[in-house]
């Protein structure tokens, strides 16, 4: 199983779209600044996943996810204050 999730950056508002097999190892890696796309944007907060079959599913998905269409998809479906900037 596959995750595609979305992480919340604290510092700048933003989201950080990836996929992974292992969420929990991969959320701590963002989390401890080992990611380097990251590491200047912690803190984060998972806000929204989704699990897939295979990895060829997981990247599709995330591609999709990082369009301005596939944002605007995130936004409606996480129904969040913080992602639309409304503090």
């Amino acid at each position: 199983m596959y995750y595609v999730y979305v992480l919340y950056s604290w510092k700048d508002g933003g989201m950080y779209i990836g996929q992974t097999e292992h969420l929990i190892e991969r959320v701590r890696q963002h989390q401890l600044g080992k990611v380097t796309s990251t590491r200047r944007r912690r803190p984060f907060s998972l806000v929204y996943l989704e699990t897939v079959l295979t990895r060829e599913e997981a990247l599709g998905r995330e591609l999709e996810w990082k369009t301005n269409k596939g944002r605007r998809y995130l936004r409606k479906r996480i129904k969040c204050r913080v992602l639309s900037g409304r503090h």
